[in-house]
């Protein structure tokens, strides 16, 4: 069986080794320069910076079990399950696990021994594969010509955006904190520390917008937000900044792991809760049911 998977963030990633690992020939088309998605990591003053997903939480159990080989091999460990909560107390919550290499190391480590193809943009879903796995927020998916069935569920995703800005500044002035999300706060949700997530002390943080700064220019942005966070942590020094837009970065929760007419499929983290283990699951699930199909219809012909 041939199947053609588009995009090669971690629910790509992952559809694609459930399928390779049974026996599937399966190509993935990604067109970007590098996999990976949203676990986006910057190299910028010597070291990667996350700029996309801040962390990873990993509850269900097989999930569970890819974080725990990851962190056996030394690319992931568990970070922190307290963040600040501004204003108000801090809030514990699950175990959060980051990088130390930058998660998008993840998404290369399951790319490894996989046929996945960068630049390579695909305008119309691929008619001679089997099947065709579109990992991607539903919006980028309809820009395909997708199937009246799956296009339906695409359209009913909700998407916020949000902009990153990555703040380096001359020296760790700050108290000390892992993570922070602000409420009712006009630009800014949340600030991680880049230094601390990533285990090397680096005078970094990451700031991301609200949906409601995301409208202007990350270049605008950028300062808006650095000055968010000085005023927040009370950072009289001027930072660098960097800063990009994700236009789907937040998802709203939905019921189904995928949605599928039997040939066409799309998955990612828009079918649970808005995490990277909800697009690996996603991915995963959908590899599966693509499998099983493939073998009812082969009992099916015999």
């Amino acid at each position: 069986m041939d199947v053609v998977v588009i995009g090669a963030g971690i629910a790509g990633l992952a559809c694609a080794r459930e399928l390779a690992a049974r026996g599937a020939r399966v190509r993935v088309l990604e067109r970007g320069r590098r996999v990976g998605g949203r676990l986006a990591s910057k190299h910028l003053n010597g070291r990667y910076v996350d700029i996309g997903a801040a962390y990873f939480v990993a509850d269900d159990p097989a999930f569970a079990a890819l974080a725990e080989q990851w962190r056996s091999r030394g690319l992931a460990r568990p970070w922190t399950d307290t963040f600040a909560v501004h204003p108000g107390s801090p809030a514990r919550g699950p175990m959060r696990w980051a990088a130390p290499g930058g998660l998008r190391s993840l998404a290369e480590d399951l790319a490894c021994g996989l046929d996945v193809r960068v630049d390579r943009e695909v305008f119309a879903i691929p008619r001679q594969a089997d099947a065709v796995v579109c990992a991607m927020p539903g919006p980028q998916a309809l820009r395909l010509g997708l199937p009246a069935a799956v296009a339906d569920v695409a359209r009913r995703q909700e998407w916020q955006p949000a902009i990153a800005a990555v703040l380096t500044y001359p020296e760790r002035v700050w108290a000390d904190f892992h993570g922070a999300f602000v409420n009712d706060h006009p630009v800014l949700a949340s600030v991680c520390d880049d230094g601390d997530r990533r285990g090397d002390g680096a005078a970094v943080l990451v700031a991301h917008s609200t949906a409601a700064l995301a409208g202007a220019d990350p270049e605008a942005a950028g300062p808006v937000l650095a000055a968010a966070v000085g005023e927040l942590f009370g950072i009289a020094e001027q930072p660098s900044i960097h800063a990009l837009r994700w236009s789907h970065a937040q998802p709203a929760a939905t019921g189904e792991p995928f949605a599928s007419d039997g040939r066409v499929w799309l998955a990612g983290d828009a079918f649970g809760r808005p995490r990277v283990q909800t697009a690996w699951l996603s991915g995963r699930a959908a590899g599966a049911a693509i499998l099983q199909r493939a073998a009812i219809l082969q009992r099916t012909v015999r």
